[in-house]
């Protein structure tokens, strides 16, 4: 289990390091972005990214099993 963790922690820093490392100034526009919009849409594209990590955590554990 706690391999899974770390795992995943792993690939998370990947993605980001990766798109900062690409684009830093782009993160820079995303965020300002960000910033302008109401703190219930910022919520709910926080719980829509969540339930997608769900799904793709679900699909890997049912895909390996």
């Amino acid at each position: 289990m706690i391999a899974y963790l770390i795992l995943a922690v792993g690939l998370v820093l990947c993605v980001e390091g990766l798109a900062i490392s690409l684009a830093p100034s782009r993160i820079e526009e995303v965020l300002e972005q960000l910033r302008k919009l109401s703190l219930d849409t910022r919520r709910m594209i926080g719980l829509g990214a969540l339930a997608a990590g769900v799904v793709l955590i679900w699909l890997a554990q049912t895909l390996l099993a």
